[in-house]
């Protein structure tokens, strides 16, 4: 995949939203005993919308280039849209607008991975009770306290630096679904996640290369990344196991570094009092363990 065909995206992304409305679920009085769609046709889409037929069928074809936000909030209500697919149109309302200016030039030769700076690296290693890591859109991990490090340590196997977790839970399924409890519902957010910033980002070449390499190499990722599904991934709860300390159940909060754009704080947690909180306690004394016994066994420079 040498580029993420940005009119195919709005094309697609449309399509599929109105397909998953029915004209009751619209408040719309089924016509034609005879559908030919099971969802919304693009008549109807229009209507709720407040466009013409023509203009609706010009969006939906790939142009959203000069598309007010007006028409993108109306045209977001018709089909019912979420605040994350709501993101998703904007964005890639924007993106066709921009589409061959000097600005989309600059996008495509931007710098891919970002430098986490010695601050967050330090905010990093005083978080000592909490798994932590900082990862960018693409889910590269590009840096991690000691507990992460330890509680992904499957998905660190693979020597290619930055890890990515969204290539680890479709390359390796195995250990995936052994390290996650909930894996389908994981891998499914990984895909929808990625579509999220292919919208934002359509000229990243590290995430064209990626999103390549795991259609390539999977038939789960290629149905996943054809749903056209995109969501926000900010808090909830995850399930993993750990071969030392067994599952873990665990809240998550991810949060955008305000001053490093692009770049997330992942951060999981435990309410006090509960087994996986007492779990986190056994697995950072299990790290410290393993590093004291690494410093142990270092040679000594005498």
């Amino acid at each position: 995949m040498t580029s993420i065909d940005l009119r195919a995206q709005i094309r697609e992304f449309l399509r599929t939203r109105r397909a998953r409305i029915t004209p009751a679920e619209a408040g719309l009085t089924a016509y034609g005993g005879n559908r030919r769609v099971s969802g919304l046709r693009r008549e109807e889409v229009a209507m709720l919308a407040g466009v013409s037929v023509d203009y609706y069928v010009r969006m939906e074809r790939g142009s959203l280039a000069g598309v007010s936000e007006s028409v993108l909030a109306s045209l977001a209500d018709a089909l019912r849209l979420d605040d994350a697919e709501r993101d998703h149109l904007e964005a890639l309302a924007r993106e066709s607008g921009a589409s061959g200016t000097r600005a989309a030039s600059n996008r495509r030769t931007k710098a891919a991975t970002p430098v986490v700076r010695p601050a967050i690296r330090q905010v990093l290693d005083a978080i000592t009770d909490a798994p932590a890591w900082v990862r960018n859109g693409r889910h590269d991990i590009l840096a991690m306290n000691p507990l992460a490090r330890a509680l992904y340590a499957p998905a660190l196997a693979d020597p290619r630096r930055p890890a990515n977790t969204t290539r680890f839970i479709y390359l390796q399924p195995e250990a995936a679904r052994e390290l996650f409890v909930d894996y389908d519902q994981v891998a499914k957010d990984g895909a929808a996640m990625l579509r999220l910033e292919a919208g934002r980002n359509p000229h990243d070449k590290d995430l064209i290369q990626l999103v390549g390499e795991l259609s390539t190499r999977s038939e789960l990722f290629r149905q996943r990344w054809a749903s056209q599904d995109v969501r926000y991934h900010r808090s909830g709860r995850k399930r993993l196991r750990h071969p030392v300390v067994g599952q873990l159940d665990l809240d998550y909060e991810a949060m955008e570094l305000l001053s490093d754009p692009g770049l997330v704080l992942n951060m999981y947690t435990a309410a006090a009092g509960t087994p996986t909180s007492d779990a986190l306690k056994i697995l950072a004394s299990w790290v410290a363990g393993q590093e004291q016994l690494v410093t142990e066994l270092a040679p000594s420079n005498g």
